[in-house]
């Protein structure tokens, strides 16, 4: 029950980032940049109360697959909250997940996965929902072009970050995301630097405010909720159908919590939107208990 809980509060925990990422009056690379930094110094502080060296030879083997993950995962932050900017945050989080589709349609090419008929109707399912969601069913598509656009482009690089970790050879969990957040930070540093991207960045960033949000997304949104989630998926946590199901908590939550707290509204056709594209993927991550023998015994 404990473990449990501790998933459904790390996916509350994410389904609320949208909401705080929305009056940060910074770029979005910066933000992720921020996000990387704080989070990377909270769960090393983390690993070291814990007294959990990191496996330096387990880095290494992954070392490759380790730089490409970490630095998609910066771009996917970016990806995520230019979505943010440009349509709501709903819309935005509901295209974020279509992630586990494109993994589906990905993996039997990359992980040799057989893709089953149940497997390609939550697709097709999933892809009408999209169709609902973005607004074209109510002419509205337009407006919201740019963010559906920006919130697809963040699923297919967390997609990507998935099937790269499937790849890996065995490494913890904090060794992995210690070494992505560094790794993205550092990509971002970068990529900001040669682009002049900090030049008058901060200049409305007026009050106190707009830095304690800052924080807020990145010690709480990434660190304690990372810390809450890998606390959860341990050894002794839940299983890895449980955990998939229940992380569907993040977009129910922040789809309430952007209508509650926003003022965002949704047509008819966004609530038929969104129950095909969570149905669908709660679906394709559920898998139907076997048939007991009936020679078997009870």
């Amino acid at each position: 029950m404990k473990s449990r809980l501790k998933l459904i509060s790390s996916m509350l925990i994410f389904g609320t980032i949208g909401i705080f990422v929305r009056h940060i009056p910074l770029p979005s690379a910066i933000i992720a940049l921020f996000r990387g930094c704080i989070g990377l110094v909270f769960l090393l502080g983390a690993v070291a109360a814990g007294k959990r060296p990191l496996s330096r030879t387990d880095i290494l083997k992954n070392s490759f697959y380790l730089l490409f993950s970490g630095t998609v995962l910066g771009l996917n932050w970016v990806m995520l909250f230019e979505s943010y900017r440009y349509t709501t945050v709903a819309t935005a989080t509901l295209c974020y997940y279509l992630a586990p589709i494109f993994v589906i349609l990905a993996s039997p090419f990359l992980l040799g996965e057989k893709l089953t008929a149940k497997k390609s109707i939550c697709t097709v399912t999933a892809v009408i929902g999209m169709v609902f969601v973005s607004g074209v069913a109510d002419g509205g598509f337009e407006a919201n072009a740019k963010g559906v656009l920006f919130g697809v482009i963040a699923a297919v690089f967390y997609a990507s970050v998935v099937l790269t970790n499937k790849k890996m050879h065995p490494i913890g969990t904090y060794d992995k995301t210690i070494v992505q957040l560094g790794v993205s930070s550092a990509v971002l540093s970068v990529y900001l630097a040669l682009t002049g991207g900090f030049s008058g960045a901060f200049a409305e960033m007026n009050g106190a405010l707009p830095w304690v949000l800052l924080i807020i997304v990145g010690i709480v949104h990434t660190g304690i909720a990372y810390a809450l989630y890998f606390a959860s998926v341990g050894r002794d946590g839940v299983s890895s159908q449980t955990a998939a199901v229940l992380s569907y908590v993040d977009p129910v939550s922040a789809v309430i919590l952007s209508a509650v707290i926003l003022g965002e509204s949704m047509t008819p056709a966004g609530v038929i939107g969104t129950v095909l594209v969570l149905g669908a993927a709660v679906v394709s991550e559920t898998e139907m208990p076997a048939k007991k023998n009936s020679a078997s015994k009870n």
